[in-house]
């Protein structure tokens, strides 16, 4: 059985908030890359993931993450990750995603930061 993985977003001038809720792993990582194709109304939008309630992270999901990453950098927006939860946040530490993608406590700070 796959891991449930809820997704919903909501359009900003120029930031689409993505939130994420459950569990990003191997079984349904390529579920949030076409769900973020579909979502932004611009490619060059600036991206924030809510995840205050993702509760899981796995490296497949942290991939999906960077690519995410990587494609909105390609089209000349940003992603930023908000409300980082213990598990997920511990996995982004250790392997030094922080360091490439902007983490904000909260997801007003992130859309601040975007439209800054």
């Amino acid at each position: 059985m796959a891991a449930a993985l809820r997704l919903t977003h909501r359009h900003l001038p120029g930031v689409t908030v993505v939130a994420l809720a459950g569990e990003l792993d191997t079984t349904n990582h390529a579920h949030l890359t076409a769900y973020l194709g579909q979502a932004l109304g611009d490619p060059a939008d600036q991206v924030v993931f809510d995840l205050r309630e993702l509760t899981f992270l796995d490296s497949s999901g942290l991939r999906a993450l960077l690519l995410c990453h990587r494609s909105s950098a390609e089209a000349g927006g940003e992603l930023r990750l908000a409300c980082l939860q213990p598990l997920p946040a511990r996995l982004v530490e250790v392997t030094g995603v922080g360091s490439h993608m902007a983490t904000h406590a909260t997801v007003d700070q992130a859309v601040a930061a975007a439209t800054a």
